[in-house]
């Protein structure tokens, strides 16, 4: 498993994502209210770009006949033919135990300077949004 450097924390603001080809693979990461998650960019169903898709909340109901909308900025629709995934586990909203997305493990770690260039002491104050894959 590598280690890609996927952007500076500082320009990946909360609601955003990136789609990065890794190692021949297209991968989704997303900053979803200042947590980062990363799915294949492939939908099970027929390969459609579903890191391009909708992000969304789903209806819920804790009981018969109360419907309520919840999970915000949580799930992502495929664009193509609409199948939904939870964008943190890569599972299915409609068969959690047999369909899924391939996960990712995402990091935020300091910004590191190149060994090759001078450097001075300094505090870190941005990162680096770092993809595991």
């Amino acid at each position: 498993m590598g280690r890609h450097v996927v952007s500076l924390l500082q320009e990946f603001p909360a609601g955003t994502r990136r789609i990065v080809e890794v190692e021949g693979r297209s991968i989704g990461v997303f900053n979803i209210r200042g947590e980062f998650f990363a799915l294949r960019n492939s939908c099970p169903h027929q390969g459609a770009p579903l890191c391009l898709g909708l992000i969304k909340g789903i209806n819920m109901s804790n009981r018969p006949y109360e419907i309520f909308y919840g999970r915000d900025d949580e799930i992502i629709k495929c664009p193509w033919h609409g199948w939904e995934f939870e964008i943190a586990t890569g599972l299915s909203v409609f068969n959690p135990h047999k369909v899924r997305v391939q996960t990712y493990e995402v990091t935020v770690e300091p910004e590191e300077p190149d060994p090759t260039i001078e450097t001075f002491p300094v505090t870190v104050e941005d990162g680096l949004v770092i993809l595991h894959a």
